[in-house]
């Protein structure tokens, strides 16, 4: 039998792959290296884990133990990899030199911290994986008063959801409005509009300059000078790819790991894929885009040549007070819009200098025009 395939990480992603893989072949031997337990769970429950009052127990569909059974793999859980040799191919494991067939780097992301000072940096907490979750949530859980860092699609989502929950809610963003790089101004403002008026503090255009500890709790200066006690500070203020092993390995590193329409690397035993792997010059970092990425991996693992098309693809934002749809390009590269906008809802079509449709918004009842739409968007 040849060598195994290798996996390093065990997210959506990297089972995801694994569940097409065991589709077609039940043979073939599979080893998955992760820091954590290997749980699977869905991630994007986290930016509504509070309104549904869940622990992070709760969000565990299969353990680790149980997916390795189900799909007969190796999970090395809780192992680190220290290091790739491509011309070996192999990886270092506790200082042991491990062989693989071909590698999947499914390595993910980190959560971005901003540069702040302070003596209350170490409150900052993350969620972005199950055990972040798990370490922040009861702090979250019990804060009356909350700051979410970063006004994009996560941390919008999150502070909605924490804003429901009762819990008096910050936002402090660099940008002059809410997911700037998605929403145009129109449905922007709409969407601020639904977060004030249940009492939510909007610092657009403003960044946290300091957190200091305090009798109330944590003490947080905007660049702007104003100043508010919160008990807790979540950061969500983007993803920067985890590439630092792929790196070290002399793989082709840009915003994420470069990999071509075959989620090849710069090396010919190597593939990448999920929130690490950079497709065309993006990293994307949404379920459809990473199930179609699996799909077209699990066959050329398993001989059969295949390359990733990306139709356009529908992203559901989980902002219940404005519900919305979006696909395509909606802000950037944008060079106009036509807004049909009434009492059911709102819906943006933009436009590039030729006048192509290359993307569109859709909110409330205006959602069942999003099909249509999608079909007249260009192929990726």
């Amino acid at each position: 039998m040849s060598a195994p395939i290798f996996i390093i990480g065990s997210g959506f992603a990297a089972y995801q792959l694994i569940k097409t893989l065991r589709r077609s072949d039940q043979e073939q031997e599979i080893h998955v290296f992760t820091q954590d337990g290997g749980h699977d769970y869905n991630k994007p429950d986290l930016s509504h884990v509070f309104s549904r009052q869940q622990s992070s127990a709760q969000l565990i569909r299969m353990t680790g133990e149980a997916f390795a059974q189900e799909y007969q793999i190796v999970l090395h859980a809780f192992t680190s990899v220290s290091a790739i040799n491509l011309k070996q191919k192999s990886i270092t494991v506790n200082g042991e030199q491990l062989h693989y067939s071909k590698l999947v780097l499914a390595t993910g992301a980190k959560a971005i911290i901003p540069k702040m000072s302070g003596d209350a940096l170490d409150q900052v907490v993350t969620l972005n994986s199950l055990q972040e979750f798990e370490t922040a949530q009861v702090k979250v859980q019990q804060a009356e008063s909350v700051l979410v860092i970063g006004g994009g699609l996560i941390g919008t989502e999150l502070a909605m959801d924490l804003d429901s929950c009762g819990k008096k809610v910050i936002i402090a963003d660099p940008c002059s409005s809410l997911m700037a790089s998605m929403l145009p101004e129109v449905i922007a403002t709409q969407l601020q509009k639904s977060l004030t008026a249940s009492g939510c503090i909007l610092a657009l255009g403003d960044t946290v300059d300091a957190l200091n500890q305090s009798a109330q709790g944590i003490n947080l200066t905007l660049s702007s000078g104003k100043e508010y006690q919160v008990d807790a500070v979540i950061s969500a203020a983007g993803l920067r790819p985890n590439t630092s092993l792929a790196e070290q390995a002399g793989l082709e590193i840009n915003k994420g790991i470069v990999v071509n329409r075959q989620l090849q690397t710069s090396d010919e035993n190597v593939y990448a894929l999920g929130d690490c792997a950079e497709i065309n010059g993006k990293v994307m970092a949404y379920l459809q885009p990473i199930m179609l990425s699996a799909n077209a991996l699990a066959k050329t693992l398993l001989a059969e040549q295949t390359t990733l098309k990306l139709p356009a693809m529908l992203v559901k934002v989980k902002t219940p007070r404005l519900p919305m749809q979006m696909a395509g390009q909606t802000v950037i590269g944008v060079d106009s819009w036509q807004v049909d906008i009434d009492a059911q809802g709102c819906s943006v079509k933009a436009y590039d200098g030729e006048k192509n449709l290359i993307g569109f918004i859709v909110t409330e009842q205006h959602m069942s025009r999003a099909f249509p739409m999608l079909r007249e968007l260009p192929v990726l």
